[in-house]
């Protein structure tokens, strides 16, 4: 298993538009957010403030948040489609190794893959929140590990429904597509109609809205009446389920 997924691993790493666009997604716009910070604030420090502080984390965190969920859709849909795109599927399989074995392997490579980059994001921004705080509030260590664990968590599924869903479809721009309009676009739609009432907590955004860490700042304005055991369901079920289905296909699809 290890040199399967060192194999899927590496796979990942030599897709070098993949890579760069990882990269893009989430250390490049905080190297960007930060830099844009510093300089306003030397420029005119009267009407710009500290670059760091607890607001400006808590602003950083909430777009890291939304670029680490696109590039982990990328990465998990590349991860479940890729081979079937580039004709390898079939030389695997021949090989005799069984397919959830293969299966079984792309999650781990694809989470070692993208938390790479998303915990390089987090590193930058929860560093210079405090060093450049000056006389402002600055995250405390129990907040970092908090959010820490929560954008690691949110990534992470992305990736799951990215890898289980391409695997399903078999087509990597399809899948992007679906999870990109569900996830951005369909479910922030949701949250807030009151007239779906408590279905709307078997929403994976809602779930997860739910364990963002009470001590950011900028907290979601829809309000839920959602306990921690119901969102936990929730997200087991979203990351079950999609792994499920990518794994049938994967062992019942033709070669």
């Amino acid at each position: 298993m290890k040199r399967l997924v060192d194999a899927e691993l590496l796979k990942l790493r030599k897709r070098r538009g993949l890579t760069v666009s990882a990269l893009a997604l989430t250390v490049l716009p905080m190297v960007i957010a930060y830099t844009v910070l510093l300089s306003l604030h030397a420029a005119n420090a009267a009407k710009h403030g500290p670059a760091g502080g607890l607001q400006n984390f808590s602003d950083s965190i909430d777009l890291l948040m939304m670029l680490s969920i696109i590039a982990a859709i990328l990465i998990g849909s590349t991860l479940g489609a890729g081979d079937l795109g580039s004709g390898v599927f079939r030389e695997l399989v021949v090989t005799g190794r069984p397919r959830l074995t293969l299966f079984a392997a792309r999650l781990p490579a694809g989470i070692a893959f993208l938390w790479a980059f998303v915990g390089a994001g987090f590193a930058l921004t929860a560093t210079a929140s405090n060093v450049f705080g000056e006389s402002l509030q600055t995250p405390d260590g129990t907040l970092l590990a908090e959010t820490g664990a929560w954008l690691a968590l949110v990534s992470g599924l992305a990736l799951v429904l990215g890898l289980g869903v391409s695997s399903l479809v078999g087509s990597r721009g399809t899948t992007i597509g679906i999870i990109f309009a569900w996830q951005i676009v369909v479910t922030p739609l949701l949250l807030p109609i009151k007239a779906l009432g408590s279905s709307r907590e078997g929403l994976l955004g809602a779930a997860t809205d739910r364990l963002k860490p009470s001590g950011l700042l900028n907290q979601p304005t829809t309000e839920i009446a959602m306990t921690i055991a119901v969102a936990a369901v929730v997200i087991v079920a979203w990351a079950i389920l999609p792994l499920a289905l990518g794994a049938w296909r994967t062992a019942t699809r033709d070669a």
